[in-house]
């Protein structure tokens, strides 16, 4: 049996976990706040102490955290439980951390917010070495409909600044839709007008109406959150500025969603930027 590490389980970790159970797989998890992975070990997970417990001995190490600087950090900690494993992981600074260790370095980030993490929906992008592949694959289908292998090669994580591209366009449509929507209501125009205006047009988006919904119902559940938004669009700005890109919408959602967050509503979905909208 496959035995799973799950570094966080936040809102899409804890969604993968319960997929990865339900395929059968040995899942250990480990949270900064423990209680918010007990939901897992309730369905059959073991709860690990710290990251080093989690990982020792697993085959797969998968992390699901917040940043960067998160991850480098949780993984370090691990330091002490890794041997030869297979780590499921998206951060540059690691490549070096997986040599050290003997690991086989997989740079694989997801595209889904809660709900295809939930119903083991989500699409898997993933880069690494095809010796790998046979470690990794059950998790990967275990948490997605679908894995793109983007290349045999980690280095330079082509995965990672696929997702970015993929983020720059959820972010600016979620703004987008957001603002719209103020407008309408500013100008004293039923927003469902302007909905129903587009649909099934070549306008029309599955997302937008879904978003826009949320947004009418003032619904701020969060699939993904404002402060995750406006932390993904610095990213992107500034994985534009390295490649002599200029990204103005990009630049202009991450102050939207910023804004959003300082306002008091970063733990709410990423809809919710609709509030920056207003004094």
């Amino acid at each position: 049996m496959t035995t799973v590490a799950l570094l966080g389980t936040g809102i899409m970790g804890a969604g993968m976990g319960r997929n990865i159970l339900a395929a059968g797989l040995d899942l250990r998890v480990w949270n900064r706040s423990p209680e918010k992975a007990q939901p897992l070990v309730d369905a059959g997970a073991t709860l690990a102490a710290d990251p080093s417990d989690a990982v020792r001995g697993a085959d797969v190490v998968v992390t699901m955290l917040g940043d960067g600087h998160h991850v480098l950090d949780v993984m370090g900690r691990a330091a002490d439980g890794l041997a030869a494993t297979t780590a499921g992981v998206d951060q540059s600074d690691l490549l070096a951390l997986a040599d050290k260790h003997g690991l086989l370095f997989v740079d694989a980030p997801v595209v889904g917010t809660r709900q295809p993490a939930e119903s083991g929906q989500l699409v898997v992008l993933a880069a690494g070495p095809a010796t790998a592949k046979d470690a990794v694959q059950p998790v990967f289908d275990a948490v997605g409909k679908a894995t793109t292998w983007v290349a045999d090669d980690a280095a330079g994580l082509p995965a990672s600044r696929l997702k970015l591209v993929v983020n720059s366009w959820v972010l600016a449509v979620t703004a987008a839709t957001a603002e719209a929507v103020a407008l309408a209501k500013g100008l004293e125009v039923d927003p469902q007008a302007f909905l129903d205006s587009v649909a099934g047009g070549p306008l029309d988006l599955p997302y937008l109406q879904n978003k826009a919904k949320a947004i009418l119902a003032g619904d701020w559940t969060p699939n993904f959150s404002v402060t995750n938004a406006a932390k993904d669009a610095d990213l992107i700005v500034a994985a534009g500025q390295g490649a002599g890109v200029q990204l103005d919408v990009a630049a202009a959602a991450a102050a939207r969603y910023h804004r959003a967050a300082d306002a008091g509503h970063g733990d709410a979905d990423m809809a919710a930027n609709y509030l920056a909208s207003f004094e």
